[in-house]
């Protein structure tokens, strides 16, 4: 507990517990429409905004850049989702290798600079500051706002899109309001997480809760509970041995994921050795 004397650490703490519910609630529809690289590749166009934040000289605005460029990357990626006959993992990974590019341009052509770039690719707990909290948590109550309003219709397009549009529901506009609020929660959770493990954390909970899980609700639940642990205690492994917060937050999502397969084939194994003994 020694370690909430520091406002650094509270700050951290509230923003992973913010992020570790938000991340794999929209996770979970990616999951169930096949987009799981849906946040991978957003937060590589993230990854443009901090270099031109850093060829621009304006680390302060460097957040708000980084929201401005997910959103249009974001916003490129339903485009193109609509308008050509691109298959889904191609479409990610063209607009992923797009924003990895205008990256690594801008990164040569700022040749250096204050920027702290290492905090945006894996994630730093020093890093989060008051205003990125409350940027964190105004986002969070948006996203939180429009999954408990829309929770049905979301899931129903989600599952069945040529459906949906039969019933009426608005398609176009709700995965247009989706697909920005993905980007809106990566460009925010880049500061805890990090570019490069970002769509880890909204992915892995997802993928662990479906192992447990037997219905979609309870996926959905389990994974929120799963992102907080997560996010909990990777800051705090983070904090005892001084590693990227991004790391140690994926790292224990990891470990629950293998537990849960380990013990779903113990179970598994155990239930064909008993009808085998049944049989003989």
């Amino acid at each position: 507990m020694g370690m909430l004397q520091y406002d650094f650490m509270v700050r951290a703490l509230i923003a992973g517990l913010v992020i570790g519910i938000i991340c794999p609630a929209l996770g979970n529809f990616l999951v169930i429409r096949r987009y799981a690289f849906m946040a991978d590749a957003i937060s590589h166009v993230c990854l443009a905004g901090v270099a031109i934040g850093l060829w621009l000289g304006a680390a302060s605005y460097t957040p708000f850049l980084v929201i401005v460029i997910a959103v249009l990357g974001a916003m490129a990626v339903d485009y193109l989702r609509t308008h050509s006959s691109l298959s889904p993992d191609a479409l990610l990974a063209l607009v992923m290798s797009g924003g990895l590019a205008l990256a690594v341009i801008f990164f040569g052509l700022a040749k250096g600079g204050a920027l702290d770039i290492t905090s945006y690719l894996f994630g730093s707990l020093m890093t989060v500051n008051n205003s990125d909290l409350w940027l964190i948590i105004v986002v969070a109550v948006i996203v939180l706002l429009f999954l408990v309003l829309l929770y049905k219709e979301l899931y129903f397009i989600c599952s069945d899109e040529q459906s949906a549009r039969v019933a009426g529901l608005p398609v176009d506009r709700l995965n247009r309001v989706f697909i920005f609020l993905v980007a809106l929660t990566v460009a925010v959770s880049l500061r805890v997480v990090g570019t490069l493990l970002v769509g880890a954390l909204m992915v892995i909970p997802v993928l662990a809760s479906l192992i447990i899980g037997r219905s979609f609700k309870q996926v959905f639940y389990y994974s929120l509970g799963l992102g907080v642990i997560a996010a909990v205690l990777g800051l705090v492994s983070s904090y005892q041995f001084g590693l990227a917060s991004g790391g140690c937050i994926v790292l224990v999502a990891l470990l629950f994921f293998a537990l849960f397969y380990m013990v779903k084939w113990v179970r598994t194994l155990f239930k064909q050795h008993s009808v085998l003994k049944d049989v003989e």
